[in-house]
């Protein structure tokens, strides 16, 4: 079984080559990719992800690299939106759950023209390659499932990598290796 490092030097000589960024060889399906890890490697992967994007440069990868933190989305949405304070308090006086729908309902999660993917629609140029992060930070506020689908929706042109900290078997996502995120719409592993 390879490392974390060969998958990750794996995974930067892939998104190089110019049939990864024009989706050939998958079957007429959108590019979306999985790239899991373990969770405790996360600051590795961070780590990479932040080297990666500092050295693209478009004139000579062919592509921009735009990485997306849910996490950095959904607090910028909040506080744009003047509602960290409020949620503060009503998750203490509601619980989780309640803030989880609430926060659900705000940002429209469920819906292609919500406010994650509106924002991350925005601001995608030509010729790039997409990186989603964050995933964990944001469990259980935000459930990578619902994210993947709502692009989908919208986003049809460029690959798109959410890096997962958990297991996805082509088919399920284990996050934090016990926790399932159901009902997951289908990616390509981006390695083995």
């Amino acid at each position: 079984m390879p490392s974390l490092e060969e998958r990750l030097d794996k995974a930067e000589r892939m998104i190089k080559t110019p049939s990864f960024r024009q989706n050939k060889g998958l079957g007429n399906e959108v590019g979306y990719y999985v790239f899991d890890y373990p969770a405790e490697q996360e600051l590795v992967v961070r780590e990479r992800i932040e080297y990666l994007k500092a050295k693209n440069a478009k004139s000579t990868d062919g592509f921009e690299l735009v990485v997306f933190d849910l996490y950095d989305i959904v607090i910028g949405i909040l506080e744009q939106e003047g509602f960290m304070e409020q949620c503060f308090q009503f998750e203490k006086n509601k619980g989780m759950a309640h803030i989880v729908k609430a926060v659900g309902n705000l940002l429209q999660i469920d819906n292609d023209a919500g406010m994650i993917v509106q924002y991350i629609q925005e601001r995608i140029p030509e010729e790039t390659v997409i990186f989603i992060t964050g995933i964990g930070k944001c469990y259980p506020l935000l459930r990578s499932h619902k994210v993947l689908n709502s692009l989908h929706q919208v986003i049809d042109r460029v690959p798109v990598v959410m890096f997962y900290p958990g297991k996805y078997d082509g088919q399920e996502l284990v996050l934090f290796s016990k926790i399932k995120d159901d009902n997951y719409y289908r990616a390509f592993r981006l390695v083995d």
